[in-house]
């Protein structure tokens, strides 16, 4: 069954300026970590960030076995929270053995929520949406973000009919969009980061809708929406099929921004910061080899079913997200992005401080060397 619910937009004013990968506002969307300034690029005019890395890096030595069989987690079961396709490189980093060459045990674990999961310490690490978990982090949920994942290049893009007339995001200002995962989710924050990017308010230029993903080609069709914000892996083959195709903004870079991050519980940091580098360093280290061997990776995504069936699909896919190559520089810029972005649309309240906001949910720990 079809579901449509319109998002009150102006509910939710603080969600719109911030996505996978935010803007420090809207006015300054365009200039602090502009799209087609690439990784490597923001890492070389990072040298404050770098500065940041190797102080957190310095703290802890990984290889001083004394102190790490003080903490509390030495010799315990530690556990992921298993994931699928563009999250999967926590059970990646089991498959190829990096956790037991860091000396951890560890064991994956399902659940329905990341930020839950990582909140309550029912894991100690995942992946997840940057767009999903931001607000949480900043409202009181136990998480911190300690490393990128991807972009948002082969995970998520705005469809429409392949038969319609609409060719970049300017010719979808007035229209109905659809966000299927609905108000305050991931979906609806990339749609309108996307949007604020091309410069179109999503407040006043357009209608943000809920129609569910299976629904969205029918409400295409009937002229109920004229966009939605699918998965990749969703829409590869109706593009196929001749039904959908891509719209991107007018100068074709609004998706090359980093878009899922790698997070841990913040108190099991603290409680044990040699355990947390050696997990997050077996992680950054299956990123790195999923974005080196993008073949290899996807043989192995499909072979424990963490790929849908279809290879060169996937294949496709995952050289666009361009796992691991994102630095904890580049990373420290999105992050420093994104939090200017919450204070301006005052969904931080408690504090102007956007330094010390930072500094609260991003700590980049471990390294994929």
């Amino acid at each position: 069954m079809k579901k449509v619910l319109s998002i009150a937009l102006c509910a939710v004013v603080a969600f719109s300026v911030v996505g996978c990968g935010a803007k420090s506002s809207t006015d300054s969307a365009k200039t602090s970590s502009k799209t087609e300034v690439s990784a490597s690029q923001a890492a070389s005019k990072s040298s404050a960030a770098a500065s940041a890395k190797s102080s957190v890096a310095s703290a802890v030595n990984t290889a001083d076995e004394e102190a790490w069989k003080k903490e509390p987690a030495y010799g315990k079961t530690l556990k992921f929270l298993t994931g699928d396709g563009c999250t999967s490189a926590v059970n990646v980093a089991q498959e190829l053995g990096y956790y037991k060459e860091q000396g951890l045990t560890v064991e994956g674990f399902k659940g329905d929520s990341d930020v839950e999961a990582i909140g309550t310490n029912q894991v100690q690490i995942a992946i997840g949406h940057i767009a999903k978990s931001m607000v949480p982090a900043t409202n009181g949920v136990n998480l911190c973000f300690v490393g990128g994942a991807h972009l948002l290049t082969g995970c998520k893009a705005m469809y429409v009919l392949d038969e319609s007339n609409y060719k970049s995001y300017d010719d979808l200002k007035g229209k109905s969009i659809s966000a299927p995962s609905g108000i305050g989710t991931a979906d609806y924050n990339i749609s309108a980061r996307l949007f604020i990017e091309a410069g179109i308010d999503p407040l006043k230029d357009l209608k943000i809708v809920q129609v569910e993903k299976d629904a969205c080609v029918a409400a295409m069709k009937s002229g109920e929406i004229a966009a939605a914000l699918l998965p990749e892996s969703y829409g590869y083959p109706l593009v196929k099929q001749g039904l959908l195709r891509k719209v991107e903004s007018a100068d074709g870079n609004s998706r090359n921004e980093l878009c899922c991050i790698v997070m841990m519980n913040k108190d099991f940091i603290k409680e044990n910061p040699i355990t947390s580098a050696k997990m997050a360093s077996a992680v950054k280290k299956a990123l790195k080899w999923m974005g080196d061997n993008p073949e290899d990776c996807t043989k192995l995504l499909m072979k424990i079913g963490l790929n849908g069936s279809d290879y060169d699909m996937n294949l496709e896919l995952n050289k666009l997200m361009q796992f691991g190559k994102q630095t904890d520089e580049y990373t420290t810029e999105q992050m420093k992005g994104i939090v200017d972005g919450y204070i301006n649309a005052k969904l931080i309240t408690a504090t102007t401080d956007a330094d010390a906001v930072y500094k609260s949910i991003w700590n980049p720990i471990g390294s994929a060397e």
